[in-house]
């Protein structure tokens, strides 16, 4: 015989949706909603955990203060809008003390003057198709005073996170800043920001997938290790992939209108910014690193630094399209930097694999770049089945310049300047493998394609090249071992050690 139970005898499970309006949350723009927000955390916190739930409306706030156990939903015509400090009604938290603020800078030594900040935190996620808008009250620069926010959201030292399908309008500084989080999961973001997109330092599993990042300012997605926690800690298992990235106008990316007039207003001199880069704090290193089937557009193209002393190996990138580039297409560079602690050796670079990238327009200043430092070069790269279309034009004048070491510079293509060769210019390196690549300027270049200097076995096979005549392909300065096969513009050549030859 079966007993069937009624209702009073059931248990009524507690509740896990705490809607903020039933914390005091008004929603009309005006009204300042940071009070009831954080109750309604705190109330979700007591209870063990559960949803905090933005329904439509906008709800201007200072600092809200996760915690374990807790998601934020906002819900499709929710927008949580960071409060003005210049109002006069309230201020954001103060960014708290940090002991090991003096090796990088000011925004990635502090967490909690920021918007939405966790630290110690494990279970937390921020959900839903609504909004979140910086416009007025998060700065894209080093706060001026306290109590003012440099970041939409912060995370230190936290577990088991996840963010997801939400929107960014001017997200300051950083947009994320996450700083030894481990396990983190973003997918399908789209931020339209006026500085850095998502900014991954010091942490351990995470996937960033099907976001769209719009950041003309900054880079738009950055993998980083700082010495912020007050040790080095490497990036390390990190998955970026189905992502597109941008630097057109701030704005016009959630417009739809995609413009290109801002360029004169970036504060780098050197145009638009918005690339996936690993670096430019790098004391921690970068291990174990994927990056495929991404977009770039009217940006820098991709960016793999370690200038602190941090170890970089064992990255794969596949799948590209760049179009409109600003700088050059492909980055690699090992530096001596070493803004850490004293002692630190330089760093390595190694065990890279690029392939399947396809460039058009890339600026016809900068080829891509592979640069060690005199007694660290980088080593065991590939590179394979790639397209790269410059802009061309450059000149026999050009072909002449002596590019400078810049040992201890700011990481960037154009710490070098404009570059003596078109295609590739790589120096200080060992084992390098080039592939089925093909170089081709837009317009006629009075460059070499491909410089080397201070390289060691290097192998390039079934290489299309286009030169202007009277120019060399090659371009061999203090090379030992060299080959060439299939070469569209040379026969197949070997070189045991050359101090300068043309080819």
């Amino acid at each position: 015989m079966v007993t069937s139970l009624s209702a009073q005898t059931l248990k009524t499970p507690p509740a896990t949706v705490y809607n903020i309006k039933a914390y005091g949350a008004v929603g009309d723009g005006k009204t300042l909603d940071t009070q009831a927000i954080n109750r309604a955390i705190e109330a979700a916190a007591a209870a063990g955990g559960g949803q905090v739930y933005f329904p439509a409306g906008t709800y201007p706030s200072f600092s809200i203060r996760l915690k374990s156990n807790i998601s934020i939903y906002l819900e499709q015509g929710a927008t949580l809008l960071a409060a003005d400090p210049n109002i006069g009604q309230g201020l954001y938290d103060l960014a708290e003390p940090n002991a090991s603020d003096k090796f990088q800078d000011f925004g990635h030594s502090h967490w909690h003057n920021s918007l939405i900040w966790g630290e110690n935190l494990e279970n937390v996620s921020i959900l839903g198709p609504g909004m979140i808008d910086g416009t007025k009250g998060l700065t894209r620069e080093t706060p001026k005073k306290p109590g003012i926010a440099n970041k939409t959201i912060a995370l230190k030292l936290c577990r088991n996170v996840l963010l997801r399908d939400f929107t960014v309008l001017y997200g300051g500084h950083f947009v994320l800043l996450a700083t030894g989080v481990d396990n983190m999961t973003i997918d399908n973001l789209r931020l339209d920001t006026n500085r850095d997109g998502l900014d991954i330092d010091c942490c351990h599993n995470v996937r960033v997938s099907n976001c769209t990042v719009n950041s003309p300012f900054d880079d738009a997605i950055c993998l980083k290790s700082s010495f912020g926690l007050g040790y080095a800690r490497a990036t390390e298992n990190v998955t970026i992939t189905n992502c597109q990235v941008s630097g057109y106008d701030r704005g016009t990316l959630l417009k739809g209108t995609y413009e290109r007039k801002e360029a004169d207003l970036v504060p780098d001199h050197d145009g638009v910014t918005g690339r996936i880069k690993f670096g430019t704090e790098s004391n921690g290193g970068f291990k174990n690193v994927t990056i495929s089937n991404c977009v770039f557009e009217f940006c820098r193209g991709l960016a793999l630094e370690t200038v602190d002393g941090g170890i970089l190996e064992d990255v794969s990138v596949t799948n590209l399209t760049m179009r409109d580039l600003s700088s050059s297409p492909i980055f690699l560079r090992l530096g001596a930097r070493m803004r850490g602690p004293a002692g630190t050796p330089v760093g390595v670079l190694r065990r890279i694999n690029i392939s399947n990238i396809v460039v058009y327009n890339a600026d016809p200043r900068y080829a891509s770049i592979i640069s060690g430092i005199p007694g660290h070069p980088i080593e065991d790269v590939s590179l394979s089945n790639i397209k790269i279309y410059y802009a061309g034009g450059g000149t026999a004048a050009q072909a002449k310049i002596k590019v400078p070491e810049a040992e201890k510079d700011y990481p960037d293509p154009v710490m070098f300047g404009e570059l003596p060769a078109y295609g590739f210019f790589i120096r200080h390196a060992k084992n390098v493998t080039v592939r089925n690549v093909d170089l081709t300027p837009i317009t006629p270049d009075q460059r070499p394609a491909i410089l080397l200097n201070d390289v060691q076995q290097i192998d390039f096979e079934s290489i299309k090249i286009k030169t202007a005549a009277g120019v060399p392909s090659y371009v061999l300065d203090q090379v030992e071992d060299f080959s060439v096969l299939r070469s569209s513009s040379i026969k197949d050549k070997k070189v045991k050690k050359a101090a300068h030859t043309e080819l």
